[in-house]
């Protein structure tokens, strides 16, 4: 079966280009300018997309929950509700993410997650994101100081054997005792090792890349401030090229000027847009109860009763949208949002609108809002 989608506007070196696209067997078969003349006899679908933004779908390696959804909560329809909203709002790959919870809750996750992948009504699930549960409590942020540990080998061979290889991405305290063992395993298992909730040094930042930490889980957010004399895991995190950073583009969790520094000094390849959104998003204000805490929405920011933020409501459609209001050029923001995090879980096939990748394709119209979307090259 093949597909035809006209007159689809794609940004390629941050210029726009109209094309033709053709759909075969679930992946891109051709892209041509769309002067070119092609026999519509030839298409089971022709789809004319009157120049709409085409963009690869996007991929969020940290998400929480969703549509009142938190997927801790251990069920599948937690998942399943999340994929949905994931799907609706441009992403067509994610990692489900944990918070600190006992062991119990985030086996109940695993096990939960486990049955919805292969089966998902939305979104597909990639892997799964370990936040916690070894992250510094000087540096918790909404993560539940109750359930917070040190690091503990016995304990992840567990998880991750539970896991049965869905575990993609950890985050971790690399500062706290213990941690160098069970970074070592996580490396040795293709795991990626992101730094985040710490409280680490520049000096021990630097120990944690070379042992093989190159991700940084909502950069500048639960770390140390940079300063000039003290520069923390940020300024370390900045300018090693070995590392790649995720931003909250929500205008709320970076200013804009630190958003253009990240990205001036990261650039795309090396930046990923997330959401870290909690179950409030695509629900609006209200009183949610997540991670162990009562949280409060309001104009859409999230935040614990002492004003401590608590994730965010955004969606990657509206990241992608903000982060060009702040100056990042239209193709590194769909870059960060879609290529960069497919690279960084080594998912050859999706992220970029090129021949022979998958067609998972999402039209946008000039607002960001989504208004169609091909998963493997089926319509939505």
């Amino acid at each position: 079966m093949q597909t035809l989608l006209k007159q689809a506007t794609i940004i390629n070196n941050n210029k726009e280009q109209l094309v033709d696209i053709i759909i075969e067997n679930q992946l891109i078969k051709n892209i041509s300018t769309a002067s070119e003349e092609i026999n519509p006899e030839n298409f089971d679908h022709i789809i004319n997309l009157e120049k709409q933004l085409l963009i690869p779908g996007m991929i969020d390696v940290h998400i929480h929950g969703a549509n009142h959804y938190d997927m801790m909560d251990g069920t599948t329809k937690s998942i399943q509700e999340v994929s949905k909203k994931c799907l609706e709002t441009g992403c067509t790959g994610f990692l489900v993410t944990s918070v600190t919870s006992s062991l119990e809750q985030l086996l109940n996750m695993i096990a939960a997650t486990k049955k919805v992948i292969g089966k998902e009504e939305g979104a597909k699930i990639l892997g799964i994101h370990l936040e916690g549960p070894y992250l510094n409590p000087i540096k918790k942020g909404m993560q539940d100081p109750n359930y917070l540990r040190l690091p503990d080998l016995t304990e992840i061979k567990n998880i991750v054997e539970q896991a049965e290889g869905l575990i993609k991405m950890v985050t971790i305290a690399p500062e706290l005792p213990g941690t160098d063992e069970v970074i070592d395993y996580l490396i040795a298992q293709n795991i990626v090792v992101a730094a985040g909730h710490t409280n680490a040094t520049y000096e021990e930042a630097q120990d944690a890349f070379n042992r093989g930490i190159n991700h940084i889980t909502h950069c500048c957010n639960a770390m140390p401030a940079i300063h000039h004399r003290s520069p923390g895991i940020t300024t370390a995190a900045l300018e090693d090229d070995r590392v790649s950073i995720q931003a909250i583009i929500d205008n709320v969790h970076l200013h804009p000027g630190m958003v253009r520094l990240m990205h001036k000094t990261k650039q795309a390849n090396n930046m990923v847009l997330i959401t870290d959104a909690l179950q409030a998003m695509g629900v609006g204000d209200g009183h949610y109860h997540f991670g162990g805490h009562e949280v409060t929405v309001k104009e859409g920011i999230a935040t614990l009763k002492d004003g401590t933020l608590a994730s965010s409501t955004v969606t990657m459609n509206q990241a992608l949208k903000i982060s060009t209001e702040m100056g990042i050029p239209l193709g590194d923001s769909i870059e960060m949002a879609a290529k960069t995090p497919s690279n960084l879980l080594s998912c050859p096939t999706i992220g970029v609108i090129q021949e022979g990748y998958d067609a998972d394709l999402i039209a946008l119209d000039e607002n960001f809002n989504v208004s169609q979307i091909f998963l493997k090259g089926i319509k939505k």
